[in-house]
C-alpha cells in the first residue's frame, strides 16, 4: 500500500475518535449530554465542511476535464455540502440530528456513485468504513436527542 493510503487510513481513523468519544460520553456522563451534543454537532459540521472541500480542487485539477461529473457540478456539490455543514449548526439539535445524518450519507453516495471512477479503490473502501462508523454515531446521537 502506498504511503498516502496509509496516512489517509491513520488520519481517517483518528478522525473517528471524537465521534466515538462523544457517543461513549452520552452513557458515561449523561448529565453532560447537552454539552456533548453541542460539541458533537460542531465537530460533525467541521468534518463535513472538510470533506466538502475535497470537491473544489477536483473541479480545477485538470484542463482536459475528464471527470465523472462536470467541474461546475463538482464545485456546486462542494458548496452544497459546505453550506449544509455551516447552516446545520443554526438548527435546533433535533434538526442537526437529521441534517448531519443525511449529509454524511449523501456525501458518501456522491463519492461511491458519481465519483467512483475518480477515486482509487482503497479510498472508497476506507470511506465506506469511516462513513458507516460516523453514521452509526450520528444515529446514536439522534437517539439521545429524540429519546432523552
Amino acid at each position: 500500500m502506498i504511503a498516502v493510503a496509509r496516512l489517509a487510513i491513520l488520519v481517517g481513523i483518528g478522525g473517528l475518535i471524537p465521534f466515538i468519544t462523544a457517543i461513549i460520553s452520552f452513557f458515561v456522563m449523561p448529565q453532560n449530554n447537552d454539552l456533548v451534543l453541542h460539541y458533537f454537532y460542531l465537530y460533525s459540521a467541521g468534518i463535513l465542511a472538510f470533506m466538502a472541500g475535497i470537491y473544489w480542487p477536483l473541479a480545477m485539477q485538470l484542463d482536459n476535464r475528464c471527470y465523472p461529473l462536470s467541474p461546475l457540478v463538482t464545485m456546486l456539490l462542494s458548496q452544497v455540502f459546505f453550506l449544509t455543514a455551516g447552516l446545520g449548526l443554526l438548527l435546533p439539535v433535533t434538526g442537526q440530528a437529521i441534517v448531519y445524518s443525511l449529509a454524511y450519507l449523501g456525501l458518501y453516495i456522491v463519492d461511491a456513485r458519481w465519483m467512483r471512477d475518480y477515486w482509487p479503490h482503497w479510498y472508497l473502501q476506507l470511506r465506506m468504513g469511516l462513513t458507516m462508523v460516523v453514521l452509526l454515531c450520528q444515529l446514536a446521537a439522534g437517539f439521545v436527542v429524540f429519546y432523552n
